[in-house]
Formats: structure tokens, sequence, C-alpha cells
């Protein structure tokens, strides 16, 4: 196999490479003055089987050209099948109509990456899990829960005593999941969306006083609704509330909030690299998906079960 890295994580990209000891490609991914994206393989694809590593995080509309013009090269470089893997899959929000006259960016996203000439995607906790119908590919939609119940037992004692929340109703199936993993209860932030990037906390189902709580959800943006639900948490009487989030955009405010909320700490994986205003006192931290990614794409190159990774 080979594996090639556009410019969005180079990090996580490298980190695989070593999971994997296969070294990243040779290319050149690059912008014109005009900022036109600019790519060239320098190494011979002909027949190989090539995965692409690249999340289409900010700036999310060059991280995707980039991907969409590297697969391009490829398909046209003979490479016998080519594997877009993005730890991140932006304009997933954007799933379904949620009004008169607006689109549905995530299906025309995936129209984009199957017409730019891609095999395969594979790709990390998808805001939501119909948006794999919209391809016409195979796609795998690797799950963080395992990882995530990972961290979360190396850094609690007694995992049984925590109490799981789901930030949302939409959020519940994959709350359930790592409650599971962990033997723990599950609560549920009932909140109400009065505009884009507006919500307001209306109900907590479960009892919350006394516990510790771990936030459980797929992407932190601004981190308003985050750290609003964990104000409310506490309010309702909880010792404590951490945060553990798939997918950290962290874009605008959002280290600054987490920096002055009643959060315990906020953890996120490396599927985004972190912005460069986010330090240590900022209580964000990192745990790394090289090892989930790298162990699939080995398995679909061996042409091995990837859902087993999850049993």
């Amino acid at each position: 196999m080979k594996l090639l890295a556009g410019n969005s994580n180079r990090t996580l990209a490298q980190a695989v490479s070593v999971h994997l000891d296969v070294p990243l490609t040779k290319a050149q991914v690059k912008r014109f003055p005009d900022n036109e994206v600019w790519v060239t393989i320098d190494e011979n694809v002909r027949g190989e089987d090539v995965f692409v590593i690249q999340s289409t995080s900010y700036p999310a509309n060059d991280n995707l050209m980039e991907l969409l013009i590297c697969i391009d090269a490829l398909k046209r470089a003979s490479a016998k099948r080519i594997t877009a893997v993005m730890p991140y899959f932006g304009y997933a929000r954007q799933d379904r109509k949620t009004g008169g006259r607006t689109p549905i960016s995530a299906k025309l996203v995936a129209n984009l990456i199957t017409r730019a000439g891609a095999d395969r995607v594979l790709t990390m906790d998808l805001h939501s899990g119909q948006i794999q119908g919209f391809f016409d590919i195979p796609t795998d939609n690797l799950q963080a829960a395992p990882l995530m119940a990972q961290d979360i037992k190396a850094h609690y004692a007694k995992t049984s005593e925590l109490m799981i929340v789901s930030p949302d109703v939409g959020g519940v199936v994959r709350a359930l999941a790592l409650a599971s993993r962990l033997e723990a209860d599950l609560a549920i932030v009932d909140k109400r969306r009065s505009g884009p990037g507006k919500t307001e906390v209306a109900n907590i189902i479960g009892e919350v006083s006394g516990r510790r709580l771990i936030i459980f959800d797929d992407i932190v943006d601004t981190a308003g609704t985050l750290c609003s639900a964990a104000q409310s948490l506490i309010d309702a009487g909880a010792e404590e509330v951490s945060a553990y989030i798939t997918h950290g955009v962290l874009s605008g405010p959002a280290s600054e909030r987490v920096k002055a909320s009643v959060l315990k700490e906020l953890v996120v994986t490396d599927s985004i690299e972190l912005p460069e205003n986010i330090g240590p006192d900022c209580r964000i931290r990192q745990v790394s998906c090289a090892g989930l990614v790298g162990e699939a794409i080995r398995r679909i190159a061996n042409e091995e079960s990837v859902s087993k990774l999850f049993d």
C-alpha cells in the first residue's frame, strides 16, 4: 500500500505512517500565487492501493479541494484503488434540509469525492449515520468510543461510578455505546436550538446530583453549547463535569470558553490539529487516533473485517 498525506493534519499522517511502518509517499501539495491547489505525485503509484489521509477541517474548502485534487492526480496516475481517509468529515452537520431552500451539503461533498475518483472512504464518528448512505462507494465509519473508553479507564479509578451524558437526544446512541463499555449510567441533556449555533438547555433527564459526569459527543466547535450544558449539570448538583469529544474543531472563542467554564477538562482526538492558541492552561488534551486509523487502513489493504475492531 501507499500513504499520501495532504496538509490538513501532517502530524496524524506521520503517526499513522509510523504505526504501519509505511513511509509517506513523496508528493508536493502546494499553492499557486492565487491560492489554487497544485499537486504532484513524485513516486510511481501505478497499480497501487493508495490511502489519502486528509481531514476536511479548517480551512474546510481548501482542505477539501486538496483531497479532491490528490484523488484526481492518483486516478490519472493509474492507481489501482484510492481510499479517502477522512478522520474528520467536514460539512457533516449539513446532512438534511433544515428549512425551505437549504442545501444538503454533506451529500454534495460525498458526490464530489466519488466523482473525483475515490473507490472507498474511511472516516470516524460521522455526525449522523445516514451520511454513509450518501456515498455510492463503500464507506467505513470508525467509532471513537473504544479509544475514549481506554483513556477514561486510565484516568478514572472506578469507571462504574461515572455517568455518561449525551448533550442532546440525537447523540444518545453514541453516548450509550461508551456507557456500555464502561458499565456506567446514562443521562441526557434536552437542549433546544433557537438558531444556528444558538442552543439552550431545557431539561436534564437522569439524576446527576453528586455524580462525576462525562459529556460525550462527536463535535465541539465554538464550545458555547458544551460549556452551557456543563454549567447546567453543575447547577443540577453534579460533583464534576468533564467532556470527551471526538473532533475538536475549536473555532473562534472555544479555548477561552473552555478555560473559563466549569469543565474539569476537555479531551479530543487528533483527527483535527489543535489551533496554535491552545496552551496547557486551556484544560484541553488530545488522545491519538493514529493506532485506530492505522489498523483500519491495514485491514482494508488486507481485505479483512474493519467492524471487528469494535467487537
